[in-house]
């Protein structure tokens, strides 16, 4: 298995220890998951880049790369409902848009067609690790001590990295929604052939 793919399955077993730490309450349990959640989103621009950069792109890389982006970024938004942190129709559409995608994209596969990725997709993804990445400083800021006390500044009743989560949170959904509406309309003839 060359590094770009290790660099992936490391993220679906870096996927797990973040799901952990944000359920598993101990000392520094959220710090802990924002950190694993980061060096999990690292791996991802890493192993695109090693795989391009040395000729190492893979079958086993075209399909499980931007599987476990999908996984790592839905277990986050739907582990958020769990912890009230989101509303579960904002979830709702950022999951039921990476579905709706990966199908369309499965579907082109079976017709010997492939579906590149688009500029509107790159941007939903860093609204999404943004989004993830904004909740869980707002939520683990309170044990860093005086570093954290930064991070609590207020400006109307809340801590700005409150404001910063919730504008990146809607950020996520619309960006989410409407690049999985474009690519759908774009790429209409792989599903109304069968229809």
């Amino acid at each position: 298995m060359n590094l770009p793919n290790k660099l992936t399955v490391s993220r679906l077993i870096l996927t797990v220890f973040f799901l952990a730490a944000l359920f598993i309450e101990f000392r520094f349990h959220f710090t802990v998951a924002l950190v694993l959640f980061v060096a999990a989103s690292l791996t991802d621009l890493f192993d695109g880049i090693i795989a391009r950069r040395r000729n190492l792109i893979t079958d086993f890389g075209k399909l499980m790369d931007p599987l476990a982006d999908k996984v790592l970024i839905c277990s986050a938004f739907i582990a958020f409902i769990e912890l009230e942190w989101m509303l579960a129709w904002m979830v709702i559409l950022i999951v039921a848009r990476e579905l709706a995608i990966t199908g369309l994209r499965l579907l082109a596969a079976s017709k010997n067609l492939v579906l590149s990725a688009e500029r509107q997709g790159k941007n939903k993804t860093i609204s999404q690790i943004t989004a993830i990445i904004a909740l869980l400083v707002t939520h683990s800021h309170g044990e860093w001590g005086v570093v954290g006390q930064l991070f609590a500044f207020e400006i109307a009743g809340h801590a700005w990295a409150w404001w910063v989560a919730e504008i990146s949170k809607w950020v996520a959904v619309a960006l989410t929604t409407l690049s999985g509406f474009l690519y759908l309309w774009k790429n209409r003839e792989v599903y109304l052939n069968d229809c």
